[in-house]
């Protein structure tokens, strides 16, 4: 015996203490294609699949909560899974469970909601759309910093400092997600930093430059140092030393466009390849490499994994000799100014 297949829309609905708001209320501006997971992770019927066009559309609202759509066509005894810490209602009647769970159709076309629990409210990772519109602007492909045109976008670069501070990570943010937040934040604040006293020659001319603690991320105020050190250098990514830019010229050059989930290896792979092929801040051959300092004052960052000359050739363009000489350029630290 066939059933009939009918097609109907599942809502998530946030739980923000008694209040419930439903998708239909979202702004259509803030609609955005991607999200953390899927409502129903899986359908599967007894006799058929029942869901050949899974559909999901995500609203964000201004607070960052996340609400979603599911359009998935179901039959009599179809099996579904849904995403972990979401709850789940069967035509009303609550069947609230942490954890994976499995439910079944149990009539035709019957109406099944999926509802976040209150302690459970979800964000989507941050949006650094304006981060890179003004590195486009302002900064050259070879990551010198128009500080001068910056200074009359100044507002703007506070204004996304601001919404990195209103939308900090969570614990169900990836590690691809949290990498690129704090990237894009230490960049962000760096030269907002130079901003603050510029004009000037290098970063150094500021008191204590990187322990300032000028910047407010969610409830906690910051500096350079605790960003890099005590976040960024414990999440295992030595890369992270050539994504990161300290406004001189002996850093690895100010990447001219945000760090995104999408495309972080890629850009971890590129600055990091960048930078050891530039001869004015590394020298490399076969039996001899004067190399930067940040390997010197780092250097336990890059042996995770075998020894720094192990991690150099990954992506040195010519191969280094395990007993190769090895010696230190002196850093610059003259500001890296477009000119």
């Amino acid at each position: 015996m066939k059933y009939t297949i009918l097609l109907f829309s599942t809502f998530l609905i946030i739980s923000c203490g008694t209040q419930q708001k439903t998708v239909e209320n979202m702004p259509k501006e803030t609609t955005t294609p991607t999200a953390n997971s899927a409502i129903i992770d899986s359908v599967n019927a007894q006799y058929d699949k029942v869901a050949e066009n899974d559909s999901l559309n995500v609203f964000q609202n201004k607070n960052n909560h996340i609400k979603k759509t599911d359009s998935v066509l179901f039959i009599k005894n179809a099996k579904f899974t849904t995403t972990v810490k979401d709850s789940i209602i069967f035509n009303g009647n609550s069947k609230t469970k942490k954890g994976t769970t499995d439910g079944y159709v149990t009539n035709d076309g019957e109406t099944v909601t999926v509802e976040i629990a209150a302690d459970e409210e979800k964000k989507i990772a941050s949006n650094h759309t304006a981060w890179n519109n003004l590195l486009q602007k302002h900064v050259s492909k070879q990551g010198n910093v128009n500080y001068k045109g910056l200074k009359t976008d100044h507002s703007k670069l506070r204004a996304y400092i601001t919404y990195l501070g209103e939308n900090t990570p969570t614990d169900i943010w990836s590690k691809e997600d949290k990498l690129v937040y704090w990237i894009n934040a230490y960049n962000s604040m760096t030269v907002d930093l130079i901003l603050r006293s510029y004009p000037l020659k290098s970063i150094k001319d500021i008191k204590k430059p990187w322990d300032q603690r000028l910047w407010k991320l969610g409830e906690k105020w910051y500096n350079l140092n605790e960003v890099e050190h005590k976040i960024l250098r414990k999440m295992n990514e030595p890369r992270i030393h050539f994504a990161i830019n300290c406004a001189s010229f002996s850093c690895p050059p100010l990447l001219n466009e945000a760090f995104s989930t999408e495309n972080l290896e890629q850009q971890l792979t590129q600055v990091t390849k960048v930078f050891l092929a530039d001869s004015e801040r590394n020298t490399i051959a076969a039996n001899k490499i004067e190399i930067s300092k940040i390997f010197k004052w780092f250097s336990k960052d890059f042996k995770q994994n075998g020894s720094l000359i192990d991690f150099l050739n990954q992506y040195s363009d010519i191969k280094i000799n395990a007993n190769a000489k090895k010696s230190y350029k002196d850093y610059n630290w003259n500001l890296n100014e477009l000119r």
